[in-house]
């Protein structure tokens, strides 16, 4: 983390200092850094010149005092409190009055570490994410004392360094990691109940939410000994908010030394860095199918009518289905028990899917069955929703399915945090996107499924399960009943 912040510090134009506890470090960072350039020289990125004037501006140091002359130190120790303290109070001692003094870290309170300061006036946040040269984002974190004009300041340096700046409160997680919480517990709850197994839960958020990694494989990305404490911590630092609630399916893992690519087995084994993943189940043969009866109420109905008939199923327009029929319901929040018990439906011949995501739109259609489901129906189902060649995963019932779990909660905790003004609207979406790779920031998601439906997904999962994980945020519900959107600015 160091050397990237020193190389896109020089990359800046900034002349760099490099200091570090251990003996022989700070060299061997700087020559890591010349040797990056070096390689971008080889793939015609860089010249010689430049490689060279990049090369004068970073030097490796010995001692604190080297530090002097320093506008700028920016610290990335240990994530350990009193370390981080003691390193500020003895750069106080050395550094100009006027320098800025910067913490790197990702967990701990900015407020805290500069409260041990003669001047937490001037110490502020500087979060980077890995590989800093890579990742253009870079939260700027305001402790309860930091001078708002040194956050302007390092606001703009990070343009200068190429880096999107967004502003945060320092609160717990800041924006990334909070915002984060969303994705990797709510798919864990999923696994938790049985719903599907890891893969098809990874492949459902790929293929129908446009995810670039599926939670498991970010999960085993990072590794289960930075993913599970940071899960706990965030849980702790919130009072124990339920919707930050860990898993013990991660904690029984990390017991287990099972933490992802790193040890060839987390959630995949690995081979030779590759997941070993069984195939997905077949595609039922079938000779012939039954007529399809679809429930007045389901989501996107006129749309899921057109469908069923573009796979050349039969289409009953009655009332009620006939006896034969298959029966498609296709809600928001409610299992597919609740909706069959509530519509008096017969349970055994109802399927339910997932139309929250325009199907044009994605990759993959996902049924669900409910305890009372026949084999020769959700085998008809996932049969005529295969047709056109459409991938197709066929789960077990729960509140919701999987997208619109996982993203209603994604998109809640990104309204609580707009609700407690941890960050801007802008700020959230541009550090999620850019910290998290998600295909949208988590508001521009709320607005593409409708903050109507995200409501109505929340609100259906909180009386499903009467948990309060699942309560709508005050800033969502009043944006839904305003028809705004999500991104909307207020005046």
């Amino acid at each position: 983390m160091g050397r990237g912040i020193a190389q896109i510090a020089a990359q800046a134009g900034s002349q760099v200092l490099l200091l570090d506890s251990f003996e022989g470090a700070a060299v061997r960072g700087r020559d890591a850094i010349i040797a990056q350039w070096n390689r971008l020289l080889e793939k015609g990125k860089l010249d010689d010149a430049a490689r060279d004037i990049l090369s004068g501006r970073i030097r490796a140091v010995d001692s604190m005092q080297a530090l002097a002359s320093c506008d700028l130190v920016i610290e990335a120790v240990v994530e350990d409190l009193e370390v981080k303290r003691k390193l500020f109070r003895d750069l106080e001692a050395v550094v100009a009055p006027q320098a800025v003094l910067a913490t790197n870290t990702s967990s701990l309170s900015v407020t805290a570490i500069g409260a041990a300061m003669a001047q937490p006036q001037r110490m502020v946040g500087f979060h980077f994410f890995n590989p800093v040269p890579l990742m253009k984002v870079v939260e700027v974190v305001a402790g309860f004392k930091t001078d708002a004009e040194v956050c302007q300041r390092l606001a703009a340096y990070a343009k200068q360094m190429g880096h999107a700046a967004v502003q945060a409160q320092d609160t717990p997680g800041f924006i990334v990691n909070h915002a984060g919480r969303g994705y990797g517990t709510e798919a864990l709850r999923i696994a938790g109940e049985g719903v599907a197994d890891f893969a098809t839960i990874d492949r459902i958020l790929k293929d129908q939410a446009g995810f670039r990694l599926g939670p498991f494989e970010l999960l085993d990305l990072t590794a289960l000994d930075v993913s599970h404490p940071v899960m706990e911590s965030i849980y702790r630092q919130y009072y124990e908010e339920p919707r930050y609630r860990p898993s013990v399916i991660t904690a029984q893992r990390l017991a287990a030394g099972a933490l992802g690519r790193k040890t060839g087995e987390g959630f995949y084994r690995y081979v030779d860095g590759v997941a070993q993943q069984a195939p997905e189940p077949a595609v039922p043969a079938l000779e012939g199918s039954p007529s399809v009866w679809i429930s007045p109420r389901a989501a996107r109905r006129p749309e899921l009518i057109r469908l069923v008939h573009t796979l050349g199923a039969q289409l009953e327009t009655g009332a009620t289905p006939s006896s034969a029929a298959l029966i498609l319901v296709a809600p928001l929040g409610f299992d597919v028990t609740t909706v069959a018990a509530v519509d008096r439906l017969d349970a055994t011949r109802t399927v339910g899917i997932d139309l929250m995501v325009d199907d044009a739109a994605t990759k993959r259609r996902v049924l669900a069955t409910n305890p009372a489901t026949r084999p020769d129906m959700r085998d008809a189902a996932h049969a005529l929703f295969a047709r056109d060649g459409k991938a197709v995963s066929v789960i077990r019932d729960s509140g919701g399915f999987v997208t619109q779990r996982v993203v209603a909660t994604i998109v809640n905790i990104a309204a609580d945090m707009c609700q407690q003004q941890v960050c801007s609207p802008a700020d959230l979406d541009t550090a999620v996107k850019l910290g998290l790779g998600y295909p949208q920031g988590p508001l521009a998601m709320g607005d593409l499924y409708g903050p109507t439906n995200m409501l109505e997904v929340l609100f259906n999962m909180q009386t499903v399960y009467g948990d309060p994980r699942y309560r709508p945020s005050p800033w969502l519900r009043r944006r839904g009943a305003l028809g705004l959107s999500l991104t909307h600015t207020e005046e």
